[in-house]
């Protein structure tokens, strides 16, 4: 597994009778799914419940708690209604398409198509420190949210006080309160107080 891998879908089901299965992508833009002929799978977290016995959920979670991850190689990948399907060199019928089922999807960061200006990756943005024009630290970004007509920051700030949970505050990602995103410092400058 390349150490830039990010989870970008699951496989949901065979699709056709050649081999083929169908994609759910995380995202709407499923672009980093399209333009990587290489895909890693690791097994469903759900694997691990189910109906089986007590013996085959030990032993399923004994192997899942160290996947090994599976190379495939894609030869085609398109849209289809709204999901993705996808064709490998190494499924070549249905039954092996069934046996993917629920597989989770991770693709190299650096596969993904480059962003076009004011353009981010949700990916990248995780993590980074959200500060207002005065300085003063809102928290760091931990979700994004879409509601539609634009995304939402969803900011964590720990608490100063010890013992309480963090302090959660969202913030709307447009031009209006988004002043500046610095991937390099990993540092997000918007036009938003502490009372907003």
């Amino acid at each position: 597994m390349p150490v830039d891998a990010i989870e970008v879908g699951r496989i949901a089901d065979a699709w056709g009778i050649k081999g083929w299965f169908k994609v759910l992508p995380h995202s709407a833009s499923p672009e980093a799914l399209f333009s990587s002929k290489r895909w890693y799978l690791l097994p469903s977290d759900r694997n691990l419940g189910g109906n089986k016995s007590p013996s085959q959920k030990a032993a399923a979670a004994i192997s899942a708690s160290v996947p090994q991850p599976v190379l495939l190689k894609i030869q085609e990948a398109k849209d289809h209604a709204d999901t993705v399907v996808a064709c490998s060199l190494d499924v070549a019928d249905r039954n092996q398409a069934e046996a993917l089922k629920g597989a989770r999807i991770f693709v190299p960061r650096s596969s993904f198509p480059t962003a076009g200006t004011d353009e981010y990756y949700w990916v990248d943005l995780l993590g980074l420190d959200v500060v207002n024009r005065e300085g003063v630290v809102l928290g760091q970004v931990k979700d994004l949210m879409s509601t539609g007509p634009q995304t939402v920051l969803v900011l964590a700030q720990a608490s100063e006080e010890e013992g309480k949970p963090a302090t959660e505050r969202m913030i709307p990602f447009v031009a209006a309160f988004v002043d500046n995103v610095d991937l390099p410092r990993r540092i997000i400058t918007v036009d938003w107080q502490l009372d907003y």
